[in-house]
C-alpha cells in the first residue's frame, strides 16, 4: 500500500512538474506577458533545417481576419470572421483542435481584409477581446460563455477607425483599459468583473488609432501610455487623469505599440513619419531625438538590450541605437517588409508579401540568418489587398503563425 502511494505521489509530482514546465512560456496577451514581444523561453533551436522546423499541426478553422494569439494553460485564443459574424475562438494549443467559439461582433468589411484585428487578453479564468467594430466582451476561458459585453461606440461615444479597431485591450489589476476615442475621452477603464465604468479620460478627447496601451511606473506612479496621430499621452492609472503629453504628427494610421525603458518612451510610425524618444518628467516630456531612421508601419519594433530592431519603410530590416537614435545596421535584400518577435537570443521574422519565415540572431553586429521556410499551404480567401500580417508568437517551445483562417504550429524546441 505504501509503495503504491509513493508511486502515485511521485507520478502526480512528475505530471505537475511537466505541466508547470509546459506552460512556463505562456503568452497571455498582445506582444506577450510584458507587451514587448520578447519571450523569456530558452532551449530553443539555434538554427533550422533546410525546410524549417517540424510542423506539429495545421488548422483552417480560425475564420478570416488578422487577429493574433494569446496562449495560456495549453489553450490558444484568437478571433475570426465566419458567416458574417466575428467570433472569439479557443483552440487546444498542443493539438490544434477547436475547443469552442463564441459570437461576439458583427461583420467588419474592409478593402484590406474583413474580420477582427486585435489579440485577446487572458486574465485568470476570463478572456477579453475587442472586435473591429468596437464590440468588447469578457468571456469564460472554460467554455466561451460571455460574462459581459460593451460597445465602444454606443456606450462610450467611440468612432470606428478606418481600418477598424485593432487595439488589444489591457487588463491591469481590477480593470480593463481600452481606447474608444471620441468626444467622451480617448481611454476608458472598466471593472473587469462586470464591465462597469471606473473612469474615462475626458480631459483629452481624441480619435482612436491602432496602437495598444502599455502600463508603466514612473516616479512611483502607475500610468497608461497611448499613442494617437496627435500625441503620445500618459494618464494616471488610478483615475485616468492626464499626466503628460508629447506632440506627434502621425499620418494616415499610427499603429506600433510604444516602448518604455528607464524613464523614456519610444514611438514610431509609418507613412514617412519616423520615430522619436522622449524623456519623461513634468507635463511636457523632452524630446531626446526625432528622426526618420525607423519608419515602422505595423510589423512592430523590439527593444533588445540597448538597441531597437524592426522593419523601416525604405530602410529595410534595421538595428537602431535606443539612446541616440542612430542607425547601427540595416539589411534590404535578404527579406522584405514584415513582423518580428524575439525568443532565446533570436528574432523570428515573417515576410508579409510571401509568408517567408526567417530566423536571425538578435544582434547589433549585423544580419546573421539561421534558417528560413515558407508558410504552406496559404489561404485562398485573403483579400487581394491583404497580406500575411498576423504577428508571430513563441510559446512553450512552439512557434504559432497565421494566414487568415489558416493556423500553423511548429516545434522549435532544441
Amino acid at each position: 500500500m505504501m509503495k503504491h502511494l509513493i508511486r502515485t505521489v511521485l507520478s502526480t509530482t512528475s505530471l505537475l512538474a511537466l505541466s508547470l514546465q509546459m506552460f512556463a512560456g505562456d503568452w497571455p496577451q498582445w506582444r506577450g506577458a510584458d507587451r514587448n514581444d520578447i519571450s523569456s523561453e530558452t532551449g530553443l533551436l539555434g538554427s533550422w533545417p533546410d525546410n524549417g522546423p517540424k510542423r506539429v499541426w495545421l488548422s483552417d478553422e480560425a475564420g478570416l481576419g488578422y487577429s493574433g494569439f494569446s496562449i495560456v494553460d495549453g489553450k490558444l485564443f484568437t478571433m475570426g470572421l465566419d458567416d458574417s459574424y466575428s467570433y472569439l475562438y479557443a483552440f487546444d494549443a498542443l493539438t490544434g483542435k477547436k475547443l469552442w467559439s463564441t459570437k461576439m461582433g458583427t461583420h467588419f468589411k474592409n478593402k484590406w481584409g474583413d474580420g477582427p484585428r486585435g489579440t485577446p487578453t487572458v486574465d485568470g479564468s476570463h478572456v477579453y477581446a475587442l472586435a473591429a467594430k468596437g464590440e468588447l466582451v469578457c468571456a469564460k476561458v472554460a467554455d466561451g460563455n460571455i460574462v459581459w459585453k460593451k460597445e465602444l461606440i454606443g456606450d462610450f461615444g467611440g468612432k470606428v477607425p478606418g481600418w477598424g479597431y485593432c487595439e488589444s485591450v489591457l487588463v491591469d489589476g481590477d480593470n480593463v483599459i481600452c481606447t474608444p476615442g471620441g468626444k467622451k475621452g480617448l481611454m476608458v477603464a472598466l471593472n473587469k468583473k462586470n464591465g462597469t465604468t471606473v473612469w474615462s479620460s475626458e480631459a483629452f478627447p481624441d480619435g482612436a488609432q491602432y496602437s495598444s496601451i502599455i502600463p508603466i511606473v514612473f516616479e512611483g506612479v502607475r500610468q497608461y501610455v497611448q499613442l494617437t496621430q496627435k500625441a503620445l499621452s500618459g494618464v494616471r492609472a488610478s483615475d485616468g487623469k492626464l499626466l503628460w503629453q508629447s506632440p506627434w504628427t502621425g499620418r494616415t494610421a499610427v499603429i506600433p505599440t510604444p516602448i518604455y525603458a528607464d524613464g523614456h518612451v519610444y514611438i514610431s510610425s509609418g507613412y514617412g513619419v519616423g520615430c522619436k524618444l522622449v524623456k519623461l518628467g513634468g507635463s511636457k516630456p523632452k524630446d531626446v531625438y526625432v528622426n526618420k531612421t525607423m519608419k515602422n508601419h505595423h510589423g512592430g519594433v523590439i527593444k533588445f538590450g540597448n538597441h531597437l530592431f524592426g522593419y523601416s519603410d525604405g530602410g529595410g530590416w534595421l538595428c537602431q541605437d535606443f539612446k541616440t537614435g542612430e542607425l547601427v545596421w540595416n539589411e534590404k535584400r535578404a527579406l522584405s517588409k514584415g513582423a518580428i518577435a524575439c525568443a532565446d537570443g533570436k528574432f523570428y521574422l515573417v515576410e508579409e508579401s510571401t509568408g517567408n519565415v526567417v530566423l536571425i540572431d538578435a544582434s547589433y553586429k549585423g544580419w546573421k540568418e539561421r534558417g528560413r521556410f515558407q508558410l504552406t499551404p496559404q489561404t485562398k480567401q485573403r483579400s487581394p489587398s491583404g497580406k500575411v500580417w498576423t504577428h508571430p508568437v513563441i510559446s512553450n517551445g512552439r512557434l504559432y503563425l497565421r494566414d487568415q483562417e489558416m493556423l500553423y504550429c511548429y516545434d522549435i524546441k532544441e
